[in-house]
């Protein structure tokens, strides 16, 4: 609404992930921020959801009476003062990633998500495309709208979130796993694309996982005495 009235041209603004291609093309006058929670031009703030309207009072409290009293309205609330990271780190996928359209680069493409553990240079999946690098290049922008490195980083980046989310994996092993080698390259690639680090992202999509060594409480037998 607050687009429509021309109240956000020029200005600084976000909305929730799955309306952003529809609100740019509506408002183009209109510098959208897709990735952030919440956005603060002074007069006009805007939110990127139901839940991140939460995080955008917080973001208020905070502003006209400190980080301590946000800090108590946020226990009060049940919810944290303050969320690390953006909005991409809820996108089920990269934001830019675009599905083939069946030509070209596609299969050389499933081919490299079956090799994300190993070094991929530019020459070996354009041979495995049969084309030159040059016409490669050309034709995966074309289909995807990213470069092959920047696709490649992207998958990588995805392939770490679902292994984060679904398995106990150490970060080392993942790192390993997805292509990226080693920690620090898998946190750089992460914080770059998500906002947060492995262990928060963990942290916020698996929560804390459940000590092997627990054991299952054993139920009792019909007619055992309670003591």
């Amino acid at each position: 609404m607050l687009a429509a009235a021309g109240l956000l041209d020029g200005r600084r603004a976000t909305t929730h992930w799955m309306s952003a291609a529809e609100f740019r093309r509506r408002h183009p006058a209109v510098d959208l921020v897709p990735g952030v929670l919440y956005t603060d031009s002074g007069t006009v703030l805007t939110s990127a959801g139901e839940a991140a309207g939460i995080d955008l009072c917080l973001h208020m409290v905070r502003t006209d009476h400190g980080a301590a009293v946000a800090a108590e309205v946020a226990r009060r609330t049940v919810v944290p003062p303050h969320r690390k990271g953006g909005q991409a780190q809820y996108v089920a996928e990269p934001v830019s990633r675009v599905e083939p359209d069946g030509a070209s680069t596609g299969e050389a493409r499933e081919w490299a998500l079956a090799r994300l553990d190993r070094p991929l240079s530019l020459e070996e999946w354009a041979a495995r495309a049969a084309m030159s690098v040059r016409t490669f290049t050309r034709r995966f922008r074309r289909e995807t709208g990213l470069s092959p490195g920047r696709w490649l980083a992207a998958q990588r980046v995805e392939r770490a979130r679902q292994l984060l989310e679904r398995t106990d994996l150490p970060v080392e092993r993942i790192a390993v796993a997805v292509g990226f080698g080693t920690t620090v390259s898998l946190r750089q690639h992460l914080r770059a694309a998500l906002g947060v680090s492995p262990s928060v992202y963990r942290g916020t999509f698996r929560g804390p996982a459940r000590p092997e060594s627990a054991e299952r409480p054993q139920r009792c037998p019909p007619g055992t005495p309670i003591r």
